[in-house]
């Protein structure tokens, strides 16, 4: 991944976006040695976010799957918990 100052990338703007939409170059916004932001074409984070997609979904069936195997709960338990962990 290529890096580009803050001030190249402000200055640049236009150029950016054409590399990143056109020539689908992911580019990373630098900052005093600081990276801040990635410019990525569209479609790089379409897959990024169904990527998370499928991730959350995993992690819901194991928090289901998780639950099935202790009895739930009440209230008064969790408050009663809750209150053993505080310091």
């Amino acid at each position: 991944m290529n890096e580009i100052s803050a001030t190249d990338a402000r200055e640049r703007f236009s150029e950016i976006i054409s590399r990143a939409s056109f020539g689908g170059e992911r580019l990373v916004v630098v900052r005093n040695g600081t990276k801040l932001v990635a410019v990525i074409p569209y479609e790089d984070l379409e897959l990024l976010e169904q990527l998370e997609e499928q991730a959350d979904a995993r992690a819901i069936d194991e928090a289901r799957a998780e639950q099935g195997k202790s009895p739930p709960i009440t209230h008064a338990q969790l408050k009663a918990r809750l209150k053993q962990k505080q310091p």
